[in-house]
């Protein structure tokens, strides 16, 4: 019907262009329109009359460069006849420029492609296929991108540097990396959101060393503590390694600026058996069983809370941890005290295939850190985390003497390395160490050499002092 409005689909439909296209030609004004709350629309009238103006005005290359090269003189449009073969004897008709050109060739079934023609950086003459396009302005528009690509290599300049900003890889990089291969992306969004708010609307590129130091510092200042601000150091760092990976950048700023040393910030909070005792004792129902796994077996926090029955083996007394930090699955022997608590806890289970159950929800416990904080409090331990339970839990068996080994297996490490910050000597056993000089001995060092006799005297428990020396000689 005359006078009707026409939707963006239809329109696009009817200039048999893509909406892409069409908004474009919008924001640069060359179309007709109607811009109100409920989007665009367009007459069909004004769209025929659109199409029937001479392309030759339509088409300036200012508009199609947006000014990035030098001002070139208008299109010109030319037929000109093919070459000897049967597809170029066709007729192309050419639309000239001064930084190149775009023709039409057809195919032996009649098809229309269109090509660009232009020069590289180097000045060689290329002649590509415009794959996607499907009228003349995506081709010209294919053309400009081809253009502006040479320019920006020219000016050593990568062009997809100049087409992302920081906060729009941030989104690919949570959604298309962290949500497929973490469960922990919610972290990675929280802190990479920080790191967006602090640099401000820039573009992935234009993050450098400089400003991550500044970011260091502002933390700092803040009182976040060193292994905090590396989180945030560490999650950029692996943001950039995809971009490159991606083809968004060349370079990682985070690569050139060191993390903070976390030596002084290790706590070796090891829970003694006193300790031990008066925490179950002042655990609630719900806590208690939560704990004993945890210092019987070195499972994390979120492994126990979501623990099931069937990956418990009453049979070869183990337990199948299968969702882990590091998303390998390992087995972890029972002892005889945890089994027969696993044993009663069983037999008052209500048929839930998860262990530990929220009575208040239904569901399983998603944290305990509330009840862990009041337990620690009513039994008077301060600074005791739950994450220490593993660390305990290491530390008593390579008391006991078992070896290092078995124990990364039992804990699920990669790399002995990482299990060796688990395993902390206590002050009763460094003492012992130290006291193993003040044995007697009187063994030659050497046959032939020097004799060092030495005989101590104990004064009381704490010290001992030599009290004669001889030497000899052979």
């Amino acid at each position: 019907m005359n006078g009707a409005l026409l939707t963006t689909r239809e329109a696009s439909e009817f200039l048999r262009v893509s909406r892409s296209t069409l908004y474009r030609y919008c924001e640069r004004g060359a179309l007709p329109h109607i811009k109100k709350n409920f989007g665009l629309r367009f007459r069909k009238e004004d769209l025929e009359k659109w199409l029937g103006q001479d392309k030759r005005k339509s088409f300036l290359a200012e508009s199609v460069l947006e000014k990035t090269l030098t001002a070139p003189s208008h299109f010109i449009t030319d037929m000109m006849e093919g070459g000897k073969g049967a597809m170029a004897k066709a007729k192309k008709m050419r639309l000239n420029c001064g930084f190149g050109a775009v023709y039409i060739r057809k195919t032996k079934k009649g098809n229309s492609r269109y090509y660009a023609d232009y020069r590289d950086r180097s000045g060689s003459r290329r002649q590509k296929l415009l794959k996607n396009a499907t009228g003349w302005h995506e081709a010209l528009e294919g053309l400009k991108n081809m253009v502006l690509k040479e320019h920006y290599l020219e000016c050593g300049i990568d062009p997809q540097k100049q087409q992302i900003k920081l906060k729009e890889f941030v989104d690919m990089f949570i959604e298309n990396y962290s949500k497929v291969n973490k469960r922990s992306w919610k972290d990675d969004q929280y802190r990479l959101q920080k790191l967006v708010g602090f640099f401000g609307n820039i573009y992935l590129h234009e993050v450098t060393p400089l400003d991550i130091e500044k970011f260091k510092l502002m933390k700092l200042t803040e009182g976040r503590a060193k292994a905090t601000v590396n989180t945030y150091l560490k999650v950029l760092k692996r943001m950039y390694n995809i971009a490159i990976d991606w083809g968004y950048a060349k370079d990682n700023p985070a690569r050139r600026v060191k993390l903070y040393s976390e030596k002084d910030s290790l706590k070796e909070r090891i829970l003694s058996k006193e300790e031990e005792d008066r925490l179950l004792e002042a655990a609630s129902a719900h806590l208690r069983p939560i704990l004993v796994i945890a210092l019987n077996t070195g499972m994390r926090r979120g492994e126990i809370l979501n623990l099931k029955w069937n990956q418990i083996d009453f049979q070869k007394n183990e337990i199948r941890v299968e969702k882990t930090k590091s998303e390998k699955p390992r087995t972890v022997d029972i002892n005889s005290y945890l089994l027969e608590k696993l044993l009663r806890l069983k037999k008052k289970s209500d048929r839930s295939q998860y262990v530990f159950i929220n009575p208040k929800t239904g569901v399983p416990f998603t944290t305990v850190r509330r009840s862990f904080e009041n337990a620690c409090k009513d039994a008077g331990i301060e600074e005791l985390r739950f994450h220490d339970l593993r660390h305990s839990f290491a530390s008593r068996l390579i008391e006991k003497g078992v070896d290092i080994i078995r124990v990364k297996e039992l804990l699920g490490h990669s790399s002995v390395r990482v299990t060796e910050r688990y395993t902390h000597s206590n002050q009763k056993e460094r003492k012992k160490a130290v006291e193993l000089l003040c044995e007697k001995s009187t063994k030659p060092v050497k046959k032939g050499a020097d004799l060092l006799h030495i005989r101590y005297t104990k004064k009381d428990d704490k010290d001992f002092r030599p009290v004669s020396s001889l030497f000899s000689m052979n």
